[in-house]
């Protein structure tokens, strides 16, 4: 029966998508009542942690592997991480086996696959929310920031250890390539996972063909604060155009700016990230607004003619796209991200202006009409029970 719940992820603050789910989950569980003793495993800390003072926390006290002082340290680190790696052991000591369970959201910036290779040796039972594309690229996205487009090689293959695909140089890109190889031919990560929680169809498709086939595949969505979702908005009267999230090449922020600017249309960003001046210079007209909490984010939503989406990753979900669907604000995707399940109506070609502009300039956007039982797959109350659903039935 199930007793323990450890919830894994490099930070105990939201730092992205991935921690802001892992810090969710834990204090959903805690207070969901089923009597779990809930621990979250981390690494990194921030003042900013809004963990529930019930959840046990657990922090080996590093940086992120890459913004390490030491480099030589911060290497090591990123590729085994041999203090994540003791620390879970102590905590594994003190549980059983039968009644424990290890999600693991984020482990690529600062535990490493150690994380995983000391759960596999003492055979605790482990699932992973497949947030990303680290179980098989090593940049995480299948894309190439140099090109800032999406790369088709095959990760690993020697296409892939060839491409100078990452944002920094391509030194980064070998210690990617070197972490990629421990944690999967070494510490044997895809051969011996075999649980995976995935969060859409179209990132599943993907990461399917690297997974070994030992692989269950449970499917249970993120959850999303559906409180946005209790008052409907009448955009009728509203002003400007929305992005929400990191501000940086690969989201595609620089596509919303000029098509916005081109035709003259009134636009706010919110937001942080390393375009964020760049973009604040060449685009005057567009109201950036910086980084804001989830509150102040519902606020810009509901004066939203629409939200974009114009990321050129392949994103494996797209929260701001629920929620504006919630609000029923339309919502405008780029092609090349699962987003595109939620939102079909309006979708222009990853990466193109035009395409972007020719959506823009219509005055009818359409607002997607999700049906009950996918609104209802994104709630919180939802999600903590699939989600302890599926812990027992994996433990089993």
């Amino acid at each position: 029966m199930l007793k323990n719940v450890i919830i894994v992820n490099d930070f105990d603050y939201v730092q992205g998508g991935a921690s802001k789910v892992a810090i969710q989950t834990a204090n959903l569980l805690v207070n969901s009542g089923a009597n779990l003793n809930v621990y979250f495993f981390c690494a990194v800390h921030d003042n900013l942690s809004n963990l529930d003072k019930r959840v046990v926390k657990i922090c080996t006290n590093q940086n992120e592997a890459l913004k390490e002082k030491n480099k030589l340290k911060g290497f090591v680190n990123g590729i085994y991480n041999f203090k994540t790696k003791w620390e879970l052991r102590k905590l594994l000591k003190s549980l059983s086996q039968k009644e424990t369970i290890i999600h693991v959201h984020g482990w690529t910036k600062a535990l490493s696959s150690s994380v995983f290779d000391i759960a596999f040796k003492m055979k605790f039972r482990i699932v992973l929310t497949m947030h990303d594309y680290f179980t098989a690229c090593p940049n995480g996205g299948y894309f190439d920031f140099k090109k800032n487009e999406i790369c088709y090689f095959k990760p690993l293959s020697w296409e892939c250890i060839k491409c100078n695909c990452d944002s920094r140089n391509y030194l980064f890109k070998l210690y990617r390539i070197i972490r990629q190889f421990i944690q999967n031919k070494v510490v044997g990560l895809n051969k011996k996972l075999t649980d995976v929680i995935s969060i859409s169809d179209f990132s599943e498709k993907i990461l399917k063909k690297t997974l070994g086939s030992q692989v269950r595949v449970h499917r249970l969505y993120n959850p999303v604060d559906l409180e946005c979702g209790l008052k409907k908005i009448d955009n009728k009267n509203n002003k400007y155009y929305l992005y929400v999230g990191r501000v940086s090449r690969e989201k595609g922020v620089d596509i919303f700016c000029e098509a916005i600017s081109q035709l003259g249309k009134n636009g706010i960003v919110v937001g942080d990230g390393p375009e964020l001046q760049r973009l604040k210079e060449k685009y005057p007209s567009i109201n950036f607004v910086g980084w804001k909490n989830s509150n102040d984010v519902k606020k810009y939503m509901e004066g939203a003619i629409a939200l974009i989406f114009p990321s050129r990753l392949y994103e494996t979900m797209g929260l701001s796209v629920i929620e504006a669907n919630m609000v029923k604000i339309p919502v405008i995707v780029s092609s090349n991200t699962s987003a595109t399940e939620f939102a079909n109506k309006n979708i222009f070609e990853n990466g193109n202006v035009e395409s972007l502009k020719e959506i823009l300039s219509k005055n009818d956007l359409k607002v997607e009409n999700m049906n009950a039982n996918l609104i209802s797959a994104f709630n919180s109350n939802e999600y903590i029970d699939g989600l302890i659903k599926k812990y027992n039935q994996i433990i089993l």
